[in-house]
């Protein structure tokens, strides 16, 4: 699967879409300011790794998927859930190497100049996030393999349980 960005998908949300996404997104900001503010920055920050967007993201993207099978007669519960599901993991991808890129920011900075810190920070957090796709796949890919063995496995046992086949019941 190929990484690719669709502008078009841009059309397909509504104004009032973005706007919640921007309001929720601040809300969290704010509230890890206010932890960052009462427990310290270190505390805080880790709240500031959350992706903010995504709880708003994830349902409109199950809304827009279970709004397409609707307008060809089917539930879309299903295949909403998938797609969120998918934002997850990208999220999640995103996250970690979100953190990566902190960590690096947060060790290297007092003994480092801000431009060297700042392009490997963010060498690093390219790198994370394209290893951790990377291994999305490999992962989706010997999940796929091993539920076709099993179904394989499955078929041929169910075809040995027959009366007809099953010595034992003769």
């Amino acid at each position: 699967m190929k990484i690719k960005f669709n502008m078009s998908r841009l059309g397909e949300s509504r104004w009032y879409e973005y706007v919640v996404r921007f309001i929720f997104g601040g809300c969290i900001t704010a509230v890890a300011g206010l932890i960052a503010k009462h427990y310290g920055p270190v505390v805080g920050g880790l709240f500031l790794a959350f992706p903010a967007i995504f709880p708003a993201t994830a349902t409109l993207i199950e809304k827009h998927e279970k709004e397409k099978k609707k307008e060809q007669g089917k539930d879309g519960t299903i295949r909403a859930r998938m797609a969120v599901g998918l934002d997850a993991i990208g999220t999640s991808i995103g996250a970690i190497a979100l953190a990566v890129f902190a960590i690096i920011i947060w060790r290297e900075l007092p003994h480092s100049s801000l431009p060297a810190v700042l392009i490997s920070a963010m060498l690093v957090w390219m790198v994370t996030a394209w290893m951790g796709w990377m291994l999305w796949q490999v992962l989706r890919r010997r999940g796929r393999v091993l539920r076709q063995k099993q179904s394989k496995q499955a078929c041929r046992s169910s075809l040995h349980i027959g009366p007809s086949t099953d010595r034992r019941m003769q």
